[in-house]
C-alpha cells in the first residue's frame, strides 16, 4: 500500500514517515488533501479502518492530531494518515459523512478531546454521561484527575418514526449482562429502526495511565479490561509497546502467549454457545455446554493459577513458564474436550428448533458488515475472510496451520458455525503448539523504552480483532493508550441486523455479536445524579476516575 500512496500522493506529504516498526508508517497531511487521501485508501480492496487515535500534542507539536490507522490485510501493511487540529480552531473534515466505520470514532473524539468533525452524521454525545457540562474535555493534557464536573442532565435521543412507538431494551434488562439501552421503534411487532445509547460502564484506564503508571503496572489493568478476552487485551497492549521499543520476544514466550489465548477462545467460544442455546429455549445444550467449558477453565488455573486474569504478560515476554509436565495433562483434556464437544454440536445441528430459530434472523450482509469494519465471528459469517492471526500474524501463529472458517449467509446461525469451527481450530492449534514449544528463557533483556515512539497491536480474540495504540513518553511512562476492542465496531452495525425482525428476535441478535461493552466503554464513571466522579490513588485498584 505504502509505495502506491507514495506515487499517488507524495507530493502532498508532510514528514513522509516518522515511525517504522516492521509495518507501522505514520504519514502527516494537509488539511485540505485529508478526505480525498482517507477515500482513496478506503476505495482499495483488502483495506479497512483498523483504529483512530485523538491526541493531545499541544506540549510537543502545538496541536491536537487526529491519526486514523488503516491495516491493508493482504500486504500486512498499517498506515496511519495523521492531520493536525490547530487548538484556535478544532475542527477537521469527517471521515464518518461517507464511511459509517468512522462516525464513533469522531463522536468519541469530540466528547474527550472537543475536536469537532464538520459533516459528521450523528453529532451527539457518545462516551460522556448525561450530565456532563459543555466545553469540559478529560483527554485533554490540562483536565486534571480530581476534577468532578457536573451539568445539567440530558441527552437528545432519536424521534421515533411515525407511527411507530418506542420499546426499550435496556439500561437493566433480563437479556443483556452488562448496562446498555436499545430503543427500539416498533409498528406491532416488527423493529422499523433502533437507537442506542450506551458507555455507562465507563472505567478510567486511558486517563489513568497517562504519566501515573508504567509499562508493566499497565498491563495489570488491559488484562481487566474485559472479563471474558482480558488476555489478549494485555498481549495487544504489550506488543504495541514491543513494537516501540523494538524489543524482540523469545520464542518460547510467544508459544506460551499463543497457547493461553486459544485456551481463552475456548471457553469464550463454548460461554456463547450456551448463552445462544438458552437464548432459543434449548437449556439441555445450555447447561451442556458449560459443563464443557468448566474442563478448560480448570485447564486455564492448572497452568497459570487463575481460572481468568492469567496475570503471565509481560513487557518482552511472559512472568514465569509453563512446566513442560503439564503438556499430558493439555493434550488428555483437549482429547476429551473434542469428543464431548462433537456430541455437542451434533446435538445442536440436530435439534430444528435450535436451527430454525437462527437461520435466517439478524442478516448482516457483506456490504453492510464492511462499512462498519466489522470484526470477528460477525464478519466472517458475513463473508469477510478477515483474521489477524493471518492477516497480521503474532506470537507464534505464523508457525502453526490453521484455517480461517468463513460464512457468506450473515444470519445467527452462520455466526454460530463459525464459532463451532472455530473452537475445533483452536484444539488444533493448542496440540500444534504444545507439540512444537521450543525451550529457551521466556523474558526478553532491555534497559527502558524509548521516548515518543508509536507501536500499533492488534489480537484476534473471540469477539473480533483487539487493537491497542502506544505513544511512549518519557520516565518510562506512556503517553497516550489507545483501546478498541471489537464490540466498538460490531455494536454499530446491530440497527442494521434488528430492522425487519421482531422484539421476539432481538435478544438473541443482539447476542449473536457476542457483545462485551466494558470492553468498548473504557473512560470514566460519574454518578448521574449526585455530579460526582471517584478517583483513583496510585496504589489503589481500577476505580473510575475523570
Amino acid at each position: 500500500m505504502i509505495r502506491e500512496f507514495e506515487e499517488k500522493f507524495g507530493s502532498t506529504l508532510g514528514k513522509k514517515v516518522i515511525a517504522k516498526n516492521k509495518v507501522l508508517y505514520t504519514l502527516m497531511v494537509r488539511r485540505e488533501d485529508f478526505p480525498n487521501i482517507i477515500n482513496y485508501i478506503l476505495s482499495r480492496p483488502n483495506t479497512r479502518l483498523f483504529t483512530m487515535v485523538g491526541m493531545d500534542e499541544r506540549n510537543t507539536e502545538e496541536a491536537f492530531s487526529v491519526t486514523y490507522w488503516f491495516l491493508d490485510w493482504k500486504d500486512n501493511e498499517v498506515v496511519g494518515i495523521r492531520l493536525y487540529v490547530p487548538e484556535d480552531e478544532p475542527t477537521f473534515p469527517s471521515v464518518g459523512a461517507f464511511h459509517k466505520g468512522a462516525i464513533w470514532f469522531e463522536r468519541e473524539v469530540q466528547d474527550l478531546l472537543g475536536l469537532k468533525a464538520e459533516g459528521l452524521p450523528d453529532p451527539r454525545r457518545l462516551v460522556l454521561p448525561d450530565d456532563w457540562p459543555e466545553g469540559v474535555y478529560p483527554l485533554r493534557e490540562d483536565f486534571q484527575y480530581y476534577h468532578s464536573p457536573a451539568g445539567t442532565r440530558s441527552y437528545p435521543y432519536k424521534e421515533p418514526p411515525e407511527d411507530s412507538t418506542v420499546h426499550p431494551m435496556g439500561p437493566y434488562h433480563v437479556a443483556l449482562d452488562e448496562p446498555a439501552h436499545f430503543r427500539l421503534f416498533v409498528k406491532g411487532e416488527e423493529i422499523v429502526d433502533v437507537d442506542y445509547r450506551g458507555f455507562y460502564s465507563h472505567r478510567g484506564i486511558e486517563k489513568l495511565a497517562r504519566g501515573r503508571l508504567n509499562y508493566n503496572q499497565i498491563i495489570f489493568i488491559a488484562e481487566r479490561i474485559c472479563g471474558i478476552c482480558g488476555f489478549s487485551h494485555s498481549v495487544a497492549y504489550a506488543q504495541a509497546v514491543e513494537e516501540a521499543a523494538g524489543i524482540e520476544v523469545p520464542d518460547r514466550a510467544r508459544y506460551i502467549r499463543t497457547i493461553l489465548l486459544e485456551i481463552e477462545r475456548l471457553h469464550s467460544h463454548l460461554l456463547w454457545l450456551g448463552v445462544a442455546a438458552h437464548l432459543t429455549g434449548f437449556d439441555t445444550a445450555f447447561m451442556r455446554s458449560w459443563e464443557i467449558r468448566e474442563q478448560v477453565m480448570e485447564l486455564a488455573e492448572r497452568l497459570t493459577g487463575n481460572r481468568k486474569t492469567y496475570g503471565l504478560v509481560l513487557v518482552g515476554g511472559v512472568r514465569r513458564d509453563l512446566l513442560d509436565y503439564r503438556k499430558s495433562l493439555v493434550l488428555e483434556t483437549l482429547k476429551n474436550l473434542r469428543r464431548e464437544f462433537d456430541e455437542l454440536v451434533d446435538m445442536l445441528v440436530s435439534t430444528k428448533s435450535f436451527v430454525k430459530r437462527c437461520e435466517g434472523v439478524g442478516v448482516l450482509p457483506k456490504e453492510k458488515a464492511m462499512e462498519w469494519d466489522t470484526a470477528g465471528p460477525l464478519a466472517r459469517a458475513s463473508g469477510i475472510d478477515y483474521d489477524t492471526r493471518k492477516s497480521l500474524p503474532y506470537a507464534a501463529y505464523d508457525e502453526l496451520s490453521f484455517d480461517v472458517p468463513v460464512y457468506k449467509e450473515g444470519d445467527v446461525l452462520a455466526r454460530a458455525l463459525v464459532r463451532i469451527d472455530e473452537v475445533r481450530e483452536s484444539i488444533s492449534l493448542l496440540e500444534q503448539a504444545v507439540d512444537a514449544i521450543p525451550g529457551g528463557p521466556v523474558i526478553a533483556e532491555f534497559n527502558e523504552v524509548p521516548s515518543w515512539r508509536e507501536g500499533i497491536s492488534a489480537v484476534e480474540a473471540p469477539r473480533g480483532e483487539n487493537t491497542h495504540y502506544v505513544m511512549t513518553g518519557e520516565v518510562n511512562r506512556i503517553y497516550r493508550w489507545r483501546v478498541k476492542a471489537p464490540t466498538y465496531n460490531n455494536l454499530q452495525a446491530v440497527p442494521d441486523m434488528l430492522r425487519g425482525y421482531t422484539i421476539a428476535d432481538a435478544p438473541l441478535i443482539v447476542a449473536s455479536i457476542d457483545p462485551c461493552y466494558s470492553c468498548t466503554e473504557r473512560v470514566q464513571v460519574v454518578d448521574v445524579e449526585s455530579g460526582k466522579a471517584k478517583v483513583i490513588s496510585l496504589g489503589g485498584g481500577i476505580g473510575a476516575c475523570p
